[in-house]
This record gives C-alpha cells, structure tokens and sequence, in this order.
C-alpha cells in the first residue's frame, strides 16, 4: 500500500516533461485497462433548473438567470424510453440527474422504481441527484444502484469561491454515505473555474487519498453559461487538461476516467490525446444534462480513426 498522496508528490508528475508523462500515464493505463476500449454512457437530465445551491458554473442553480426553466420529475415511462434508446446507441452506463440540494422523501419511491426499470434492461446505472443522507443511500443501494456521482468540484481551498450553499465537507461525507452503502462512487471535478494549476492537483490527492478511490473519475472541462457567475471564465489550456487526466490515471490506476463536459470545444487532436493519457471513458448524446455535447456520428467518425472500440456490457464489469 502506498503512502497518501501529498500535493508535492503528486506535482512532481504533473510537471514532468509532456512526453515522459504521457508514457508513464499510457503505461500505467495499459497494465489496467484495454488501451483501444473506452465506455460509452448517457447522462439524462430527470429534473431540470430551480436547484437552491449557488454553484457559480450551473445553470441549473436558481440563483442564476440563465433562462433555464425549471422542470418537474419525468414520467418512469419517459427515462425508461430513453434508456433504451442510449442501449441502442451503444452505452453501457445510463447516469439519471436531478437538479436538487437533495433528494426529497416524496421523490425516493420514483427514483427506486427508475434504477429498478434501467437495471432490467441490462445497463449499469448510475445518479447524481446531490447530498444524501445514509438511509437515502442504503435505499438507492437496495434497489439496485451500481454507481453514484457527486462531484468534488475542485480543491477545497479553492471550493469556497466557487459554492457557497454547502461545504466542501459536505460533499465528501456524501461520498461516504454512498460509499458504506456499497454503491460504486462516481467523482470528479471542474476545470475552469477559475482554479489555480495546484489546485486541480490538489482536487486529484483528495479523490486518490480517500479510504477507496472512486471507480470512475469524470474530469469536465467548464462550459461557460451565460447568466451564471462564470459566464466570462477564461478558457483552460488544452495542454494542462491533458495533463490532468494522465495525472488523474497515475494516481488512481484502476479507476475509470471520464472525459466528460467540454468536449464540444475540443479538437479531435486534444480528445485523441486524452485517449492516450488514460481516458476511458465518454457520454455520448447531443446533450450533457443541459450543455451541448458531441452528437453520436462525431463520436463514432472519431473512435473509429483511433480504433476505439466501445466496451460492451459483458465487459464494463472490468472497467
């Protein structure tokens, strides 16, 4: 067992010379994972806008006037519908999300009976619907949940600057709800935000140094919203994106790495070489919750030049 990550440690990577990072990054990769497999999931906004938290890149927060309105629940018929149509579509993982603080108890028997119907249909399932309490989790466990997302968002020096509506402690002891429930946690975060180099790395030794890494790491690129606090975020530096999912595939070897927000603002050449730094992983649609994503065709014409090929259900298992 290693020692805990320090941000030194982990920065002595992240400034290696780009070529020895990404070798060391496709090495580790590659003692993991099949380096020509990458996951396909689909994320389905199931309630849209009037989320009270003031997250300051969401357009979904209540306190943003991004002209988003505000939705209720869907219909169990609705989100089943569409997870068919993701499984056609070739996604393994179908990853349902709530704009809320946290789940209400009159909304708990509809998302049991959403997990339940998506498991039947032979897909991974996976929400993000915000805080829960213990017995939220072992409920979610108990229908069947395979994975739960809740992002860290950033480091937490830098967390303050970006929410205010909860704490960064919060977050984390979310994680561990879903994690002593034994659902698989889901965790990433932002980039663009406005973050300093450190505290992207210092994101990274959060996730890596807690008790058992998450399984899967989504690591998105800001989309600026205009009528949110972050609408005039400068754009990140490919380069330093790179390094941040090989540094993320260093630091957590087993885990699956998401390229997820972002990429309709990426070249295939940046999205290829997040590849070889040790992505894994993509949603696929025309849409990521509220933001535009890269539409099923984009996707297929770019694995198919790289000769990637999408896991199949058989075998996200090992993933």
């Amino acid at each position: 067992m290693r020692d805990p990550w320090t941000l030194t440690s982990a920065r002595e990577l992240y400034d290696l010379p780009f070529n020895e990072l990404l070798f060391r990054s496709q090495t580790v990769h590659r003692m993991n994972f099949d380096p020509n497999r990458v996951e396909l999931a689909k994320l389905l906004n199931i309630k849209t806008g009037g989320c009270p938290e003031d997250c300051g890149y969401c357009s979904q927060s209540a306190h943003h006037a991004s002209g988003l309105t505000a939705t209720k629940l869907m219909k169990l018929e609705d989100v089943v519908s569409e997870a068919r149509k993701a499984k056609e579509n070739g996604a393994t993982r179908y990853c349902m999300g709530a704009a809320w603080r946290s789940p209400k108890s009159r909304d708990e028997a509809a998302i049991v009976a959403m997990v339940k119907a998506v498991k039947s249909l032979g897909l991974e399932t996976c929400m993000t619907l915000g805080m829960l309490s213990p017995e939220q989790a072992e409920a979610f466990a108990d229908a069947g949940l395979d994975y739960y997302n809740h992002n860290i968002d950033t480091s937490e020096n830098f967390y303050p600057a970006v929410v205010t509506s909860r704490r960064f402690e919060d977050r984390l002891e979310t994680l561990a709800h879903v994690r002593e429930a034994g659902i698989k946690v889901c965790s990433g975060g932002i980039l663009g935000l406005g973050e300093t180099e450190d505290d992207r790395i210092d994101m990274l030794v959060t996730l890596a140094n807690l008790p058992t890494p998450p399984e899967s790491v989504p690591i998105n690129m800001l989309i600026p919203v205009a009528g949110t606090r972050l609408a005039n975020a400068s754009p990140v530096d490919p380069i330093e994106f790179i390094r941040i999912i090989a540094l993320a595939r260093l630091m957590m070897p087993s885990s699956s790495v998401r390229l997820t927000a972002g990429r309709t603002a990426m070249s295939d050449e940046m999205q290829a070489l997040c590849f070889f730094a040790g992505a894994n992983s993509i949603f696929i649609g025309d849409t990521l919750l509220t933001a535009s994503n890269p539409g099923n065709d984009r996707d297929s014409r770019l694995l198919g030049r790289l000769g990637l090929t999408p896991v199949t259900m058989e075998m996200s298992g090992d993933l």
